[in-house]
């Protein structure tokens, strides 16, 4: 399996997940809630398709990532504008916790970075965004 591209890169992001997951913790959350938190401060509100899109995910499990963080008041669901599409937004209590993350991934990062170094992880990262598109 050493020469397959798609179970490298899961392996790949199951460690760096793992690495995030494990500074996020003390807030209770995972790596994929703090980039969906991050990603809907960044577009808010935003519909959901269009929102699925940027996180490059179906509808349905972008619902399943969603919900916990509805449960926990950080994100909250109203009518959209064409009043058949549902719009996502931060709330006052999501906008908190996310702020109390940015650290917390920072330092998450800067581990990263010191293992496979900084001009790596920013090639690494320009190759995974081209991959991405």
């Amino acid at each position: 399996m050493g020469s397959c591209n798609c179970y490298a890169l899961r392996q790949a992001t199951r460690r760096v997940t793992q690495l995030y997951d494990r500074i996020l913790a003390p807030l209770g959350l995972r790596a994929t809630q703090y980039s969906l938190l991050a990603e809907v401060e960044r577009l808010s509100p935003i519909s959901l398709i269009p929102l699925a899109d940027a996180m490059v995910m179906d509808r349905a499990t972008l619902g399943h990532n969603i919900r916990p963080l509805e449960a926990n008041g950080y994100l909250t669901l109203s009518v959209g504008q064409d009043r058949r599409s549902r719009e996502v937004s931060l709330t006052r209590a999501g906008r908190k916790v996310l702020n109390q993350a940015k650290p917390l991934w920072r330092r998450a990062q800067a581990i990263f970075e010191a293992e496979i170094g900084a001009s790596e992880a920013a090639s690494l990262r320009s190759v995974l965004n081209r991959v991405s598109e």
